[in-house]
């Protein structure tokens, strides 16, 4: 092994260069070249841009470079440190959106990692990916390994979404061997499936550990694998734990990945019951994966009630376990799973919550009485009241201190009148 080859990470080296060397996702390749092979006949598809999903070291961007270099197509790449800000995407992405490549007919601009884009500090980074979207000459394609938080909505809806699946122990260990192979190194076989089985389906790291042991030791056995290399403690994205949660083999399996994700118990438990028809056919296992979460769902309401902690472990019994082994025989299924309409409709109603509740909050202050009876015997009122009488209603808005956004909530169609009247009282009053 050269001096120069050594300093090449193997990560870069055994890169795909074809897009048949992409390990085990067929369903994505079919889908991404579709879309691809419409930009090249210049037919604009539906959807001007592709979001790539999946866990860490899959094959996304793997898969967008060797389609690139397949076919011949000129590869403007951005990672997660280029496009934090609005000014950056302006400046890089979208001059090359609009000029023509001198080199081929036609170019891919790929945005890497688009889910660390934190929306408080990158402030208007979506905005200007949406822009560059819009206006882009050719194809967008970005990645992440979990697009469904609500930041990120946005780029889903105008996104061909492509999802990638976790590779299997299998596909690491042949992709491992190639390498051995191809670098004229002493390989175990133990030790390769040592190494896939703690990269969890991350070829990357895998690749990665590999050398590192390799240039170490001058050959992979188990022994240095497991002095070495460290089991990956992964947290998983909705959507992949729900996937590893209903193909589980064995119940403390199924228990561990519910809980081994980034959103809490209420919230896993609505993203189970949103795809338990998605991914059971059968109607008996349906009935008996939803009879499950739903005795999760009544010790989820006794701990609430009566902070009896200890019966949580009853709720992850149930909604992991419980909803998995529904099934009656086992079989590998792989199911694109969505973020749930439910989640989406709250999010959408989230703002008229806070204001509801900031309004609550106002007029029990002063009508001296909890939140859930204005609520409940006030609001109704008060909304007859704004959208019926506005002039009226301008004289409770301008006592009791309503701002705009109150007033919109109470009055709905009629706002623009109520806050015509209240403008009136105020300046009659100024004067």
């Amino acid at each position: 092994m050269s001096t120069l080859d050594r300093r090449i990470p193997w990560i870069i080296k055994y890169r795909p260069r074809r897009i048949d060397d992409v390990v085990n996702q067929d369903n994505a390749k079919t889908q991404f070249i579709q879309w691809i092979k419409t930009w090249i006949e210049k037919r604009i598809p539906d959807k001007k841009a592709a979001l790539l999903y999946g866990p860490a070291g899959c094959g996304k961007t793997s898969l967008v470079e060797a389609v690139a270099n397949e076919y011949r197509i000129e590869l403007v790449e951005m990672n997660a440190s280029d496009f934090r800000r609005r000014e950056d995407i302006e400046r890089i992405a979208s001059v090359a959106a609009r000029i023509s490549s001198l080199f081929t007919k036609m170019k891919i601009i790929l945005l890497d990692e688009v889910d660390g884009i934190n929306p408080r500090l990158d402030f208007g980074a979506v905005d200007a990916i949406l822009d560059l979207i819009d206006k882009s000459r050719y194809p967008v394609v970005m990645t992440a390994n979990d697009p469904w938080s609500q930041s990120l909505k946005p780029l889903r809806d105008v996104s061909l979404m492509i999802g990638f699946k976790r590779l299997s122990e299998k596909d690491v260990v042949i992709a491992l061997k190639k390498i051995c192979q191809s670098e004229k190194i002493t390989c175990e076989d133990s030790a390769l499936n040592e190494l896939a089985k703690r990269s969890e389906g991350d070829l990357r790291s895998a690749i990665n550990d590999l050398q590192s042991i390799a240039e170490g030791y001058g050959k992979v056995v188990l022994d240095s694998v497991k002095t070495l290399s460290a089991y990956r403690d992964r947290e998983y994205a909705p959507f992949e734990a729900l996937l590893k949660m209903f193909n589980a083999k064995y119940i403390f399996q199924a228990k561990q990945y519910v809980t081994q994700t980034n959103i809490d118990h209420d919230t896993m438990i609505i993203w189970i019951n949103e795809h338990i028809p998605t991914y059971y056919e059968d109607v008996e296992e349906i009935s008996r994966a939803y009879d499950a979460l739903s005795r999760a769902d009544v010790y989820r309401g006794r701990i609430i009630k009566s902070g009896s902690w200890d019966l949580l472990s009853y709720v992850i019994e149930l909604m992991g376990a419980g909803v998995a082994f529904a099934r009656k025989t086992y079989k590998y299924k792989w199911k694109g799973f969505k973020s749930p309409a439910r989640l989406q409709l709250l999010a959408q109603t989230k703002k008229t919550r806070e204001v509801l509740n900031e309004l609550s909050s106002l007029l029990a202050r002063r009508l001296l009485t909890s939140t859930t009876t204005v609520k409940r015997e006030v609001v109704p009122y008060l909304r007859v009241i704004f959208m019926n009488n506005p002039e009226k209603a301008s004289r409770i808005a301008v006592t009791y201190g309503l701002n705009e956004e109150m007033i919109k909530l109470l009055a709905g169609p009629r706002a623009s009148d109520v806050l015509n009247y209240v403008s009136k009282i105020s300046k009659s009053k100024r004067i």
